[in-house]
């Protein structure tokens, strides 16, 4: 976690919500001192210190985090996994790489990585990283269950409407003061800005991954930033995925999947999941989209104004 939260509350006078927007501030805090790798005295940095060494106990809370996000690792068949964070950093996208890493070199980036080696104990209530130098990382998908959490505490608090922005991962509920529903904006991956489409939102979280703001390209190939936890190397193919349903956790691990997946696996894998809805782009600008998004099948191209 880490990232910049935004909280938009429908309330009945500025004490109200000023009041509860302080609520989901700490809420938010609560959860990153639990799940931040970054945090030393975080129950996920625990873990961490002792990879190879011993299980650790952690809160129910933790544990059932981590539980959900194993599953979605064998469910996508390690597309997503939260030992990602023991990746060497060998890929570079702030425009200083100017040639691709050697194979030997990201073999060795992922020799840590694996969702397989990571054993829980639900009686015990712990977590053990059988490979020293192992190391679990929530990072967006911490984003995506804070939203959720702050949009239910919210909501069990009687505020009727609002939005949970936790870095792009939002959740929303109720609608605006104006009674429309709260909408989102689909951008154009191939001309950054330009908004093509707009969805609206009833009582739903929504969350974009992308390659458009950063990659890097040799000879012609565009390396997206998301990784692909397996291999070491970047998703290629996609552009973008958007994803919405009710929940961000949920949905911020089902958009980084698909990116990583590719389209016909990414298609595959979302169609299991009916609550969720889609918009996939291709590095080409092919757009599929679910029917419930509006949003037709085609291709859209730079420059494009709609």
């Amino acid at each position: 976690m880490g990232g910049r939260f935004n909280i938009s509350l429908v309330a009945p006078d500025s004490l109200t919500a000023e009041k509860q927007i302080d609520a989901v501030v700490a809420e938010i805090d609560r959860i990153e001192q639990l799940i931040s790798d970054w945090i030393p005295a975080s129950q996920v940095s625990e873990v961490n210190r002792n990879a190879g060494v011993k299980p650790v106990k952690v809160d129910r809370e933790v544990f059932a985090l981590t539980q959900r996000a194993l599953r979605l690792s064998a469910e996508t068949g390690g597309a997503f996994d939260i030992s990602f964070a023991a990746m060497e950093k060998i890929w570079k996208f702030d425009g200083s790489m100017t040639t691709m890493p050697t194979p030997e070199a990201v073999k060795k980036a992922v020799s840590k990585v694996g969702y397989r080696n990571i054993e829980l104990d639900s009686a015990a209530s712990t977590i053990f990283l059988k490979l020293e130098g192992m190391k679990i990382g929530f990072g967006a998908l911490g984003e995506g269950y804070a939203a959720d959490k702050s949009r239910d505490m919210m909501l069990a608090s009687g505020i009727p409407a609002g939005i949970i922005n936790a870095t792009g991962d939002m959740a929303t509920w109720g609608k605006q003061p104006d009674g429309s529903d709260w909408v989102v904006g689909i951008t154009n991956p191939l001309d950054n800005g330009d908004i093509f489409a707009a969805v609206p939102l009833q009582q739903s979280a929504v969350v974009t991954s992308g390659s458009y703001e950063k990659f890097v390209e040799f000879n012609g190939k565009r390396y997206s930033h998301i990784i692909n936890p397996a291999t070491g190397y970047p998703a290629t193919g996609l552009s973008s995925v958007t994803v919405f349903g009710p929940s961000a956790e949920q949905a911020n691990g089902f958009s980084t999947s698909m990116m990583v997946l590719g389209k016909k696996a990414a298609l595959r894998f979302i169609k299991k999941y009916p609550a969720y809805s889609y918009v996939l782009i291709t590095d080409r600008g092919r757009i599929f989209a679910s029917k419930s998004t509006g949003i037709k099948m085609r291709r859209l191209k730079k420059q494009q104004a709609q």
